[in-house]
């Protein structure tokens, strides 16, 4: 699986289509400043603002998703018990800022239980 980050994907996309980040954010209705920090992965768009900023360049996202290997193997649920709930979602999501907004989540939940 190709891991790729949403900023990623908008910088990729914008390119492709010839713009600029000040043209980008004048049809996104933001400023250049907010879609430069979205491409250098300083800021993680929701998953709305994503897809916001694809539909003003004509693109639309798609999600796929993949079976895990090995999902049931015991040595690899025990190698999963290890890891942090954080490092589990990175892992089973591959988009490190998407994840990362959801990780963030998962790290307070587990300061509070």
């Amino acid at each position: 699986m190709v891991v790729v980050s949403l900023g990623q994907i908008v910088r990729e996309v914008r390119e492709r289509r010839g713009l600029t980040q000040s043209s980008l954010a004048i049809r996104a209705g933001t400023r250049q400043a907010t879609i430069s920090r979205i491409e250098r992965g300083e800021e993680s768009p929701s998953y709305e603002r994503f897809e916001q900023l694809l539909l003003v360049m004509g693109e639309r996202p798609v999600l796929r998703t993949e079976p895990l290997e090995h999902a049931c193997d015991p040595l690899h649920l025990e190698e999963e018990r290890g890891l942090t709930m954080e490092r589990r979602l990175e892992r089973s999501f591959g988009w490190n800022n998407f994840a990362g907004k959801i990780a963030g989540t998962a790290r307070r939940v587990e300061r509070n239980s």
